[in-house]
């Protein structure tokens, strides 16, 4: 599904939205914006008639195992991820490593990825680059990852990606202007593809004084430390 994009073709190809006509199955995060996007997109099929599978980050290994019948019966099958891409700092990842045991054909479709954008618009090194997920929510645990990471980048020249719950990004970057020396460069991207798109390269330093400009608060943001 688009990040959040008012337009689908804004960020996902018409090929994407022609092979949904193909699929009367789906594996979903979210039941109810699935539905919404569906419609949106210009999915002719009878909703009541499609069949929908949950998978989020409440699933278990053990209620997946009859989501792929489907294929059995040599239908296609839809896996939707809330936003951005299936798999990619997503639960997905799950029912993929099933299909790929089981020998089934995946189709990896192209679509937008606010990791990828992000590294794209921070200047920061693109040909190697780590994405670590969330830091620790405990500030003093949080401190200590920031500082790793911050050895990891000038050890290895590597661009360290990371995200954070929409409601604590701006204790995130407050830490972050806080643990880092003052010469280290973080971007700060959120909004992406949306009209209110912000994406910014400084040195930690200028950050303690510029993050009292923006305001980060629920709004879906992805943290780059780089060179």
């Amino acid at each position: 599904m688009p990040i959040g994009a008012e337009e689908m073709d804004f960020s996902l190809p018409k090929h994407n939205l022609e092979l949904l006509a193909t699929c009367h199955t789906f594996i979903v995060e979210e039941l109810r914006t699935a539905r919404r996007f569906l419609k949106k997109a210009g999915y002719h099929f009878p909703i009541d008639d499609t069949q929908f599978f949950e998978l989020n980050e409440h699933t278990t290994h053990e209620e997946i195992g009859h989501y792929l019948d489907a294929i059995e019966r040599g239908e296609n099958i839809g896996l939707l991820s809330e936003a951005g891409l299936p798999c990619v700092a997503d639960p997905g990842a799950m029912i993929t490593k099933v299909a790929q045991r089981r020998g089934i054909e995946i189709v990896p479709l192209v679509g937008p990825s606010s990791l990828m954008l992000a590294l794209m618009a921070s200047g920061f090194n693109g040909q190697s680059f780590a994405f670590v997920g969330y830091l620790p929510v405990d500030k003093s645990k949080r401190a200590a990852a920031i500082r790793h990471l911050e050895e990891r980048l000038h050890r290895e020249h590597q661009t360290q990606i990371f995200i954070e719950a929409p409601y604590r990004n701006n204790q995130m970057l407050e830490a972050l202007s806080a643990v880092l020396q003052p010469n280290t460069m973080v971007c700060i991207a959120c909004d992406l593809t949306l009209p209110t798109q912000y994406i910014r390269s400084l040195p930690s330093g200028r950050w303690k004084t510029e993050r009292e400009k923006i305001d980060l608060h629920k709004r879906n943001t992805v943290f780059l430390i780089g060179e």
